[in-house]
């Protein structure tokens, strides 16, 4: 017992002996960390520095570069091979004659059979090359059968524009299950189906672009329009992120574009008024699609000036978009009068434009 005591005395005396020498090491310790947290603490803010420097000069200078006229600035598509979904009607439909005239070899997916052959009739008319195949984009299968036939007839996708899409345009609780299935199917589940099955191609050539038509939707929420936006804010992050994956493997030559387009004056959008922004017509739409192709832009936003809604959700208190939303944009009533071209039964196979 008394060994035992005589033990603990000895080590709390060496401990106490030992305290101001350990209290120094501390300090001095404390003092180099310190010092360390305040050079990475510069050296970080120096970084960011130099990176907003850059980032800014670089901001300048693509501005600079908008301003050239896009005669000077728009890609020979002449040869290149363009498949569209939901090229059957609409938007779709004026695309690929579009860019059907700038030479390039179209080719045009939807479910609707008669549609589609239309297409095939109105641009082989005009004298141009065009192939349709009916295909159900919703199904990954059908999918990856129509791209390997394509292959097998010498087409290779040099551009692929992801259009097809659908709206219900109900109350949250007035849009029954299928209906929110489907529009998530057709308005962004199938954009993985038809990357996936010609991306690879692009990525062993390092050439080719991939085309995302997702809405203004995608960018602000609106009412009666849940299951529809949030299946557009999906193919927004779908494209941004592609694009980031694209730099990050160092596929400079694989493109992307975004386009958001507001409300257009198509049967998919029939009755909605708008207050402040024009209802888009279909061939400006289409026009900009093709020069934002052309160009090779990363977002085209119809009209430009519709970004002061995404600027302002960023600005503005959350009572404050309300108000603006509601009462002075009035985009909250866009879809009171609204009609559509889908009847009461939801045609599942059906596509249109956004």
């Amino acid at each position: 017992m008394g060994d035992a005591q005589t033990s603990k005395d000895s080590t709390t005396k060496a401990t106490t002996a030992a305290t101001p020498t350990v209290k120094r090491a501390l300090q001095k310790r404390s003092g180099l960390d310190i010092a360390s947290d305040y050079l990475q603490t510069a050296w970080l803010l120096l970084t960011v520095t130099v990176a907003l420097l850059f980032s800014i000069i670089y901001t300048i200078f693509a501005a600079f570069k908008c301003l050239v006229p896009r005669k000077f600035r728009r890609h020979d598509i002449t040869g290149k091979v363009v498949l569209i979904t939901g090229g059957g009607s609409g938007i779709g439909r004026l695309v690929i004659q579009r860019l059907a005239a700038k030479g390039a070899k179209v080719v045009t997916w939807d479910v609707n059979e008669a549609g589609n052959a239309e297409t095939v009739r109105l641009l082989q008319e005009a004298g141009y090359e065009c192939y349709a195949d009916t295909v159900d984009i919703c199904n990954k299968e059908a999918v990856y059968k129509s791209a390997r036939s394509l292959t097998d007839r010498g087409l290779q996708v040099d551009i692929l524009i992801n259009n097809a899409g659908i709206v219900t345009g109900r109350n949250f609780l007035e849009s029954p299950d299928e209906y929110v299935v489907r529009t998530f199917q057709v308005n962004v589940i199938s954009h993985f189906w038809t990357a996936k099955a010609f991306l690879p191609a692009m990525l062993k050539s390092n050439s080719g672009h991939i085309v995302t038509i997702a809405s203004m939707a995608g960018k602000v929420g609106v009412n009666k329009l849940i299951d529809y936006c949030a299946s557009k804010f999906a193919t927004v992050g779908f494209d941004e992120s592609l694009r980031a994956e694209l730099m990050v493997n160092k596929k400079d030559g694989v493109f992307t574009t975004l386009v958001c387009p507001y409300y257009i004056n198509t049967g998919m959008f029939d009755g909605v008024r708008s207050k402040l922004i024009p209802i888009l017509e279909p061939e400006f739409v289409a026009d900009e699609i093709v020069d934002g192709i052309l160009l090779r832009s990363k977002e085209v936003v119809l009209p430009w000036y519709s970004n002061v809604f995404v600027w302002l959700k960023l600005l503005l208190h959350y009572d404050a978009q309300k108000f603006m939303l509601c009462k002075v944009t009035g985009v909250s009533k866009c879809l009171d009068g609204f009609v559509g071209r889908t009847p009461p039964t939801l045609q599942l196979n059906g596509t249109s434009e956004p």
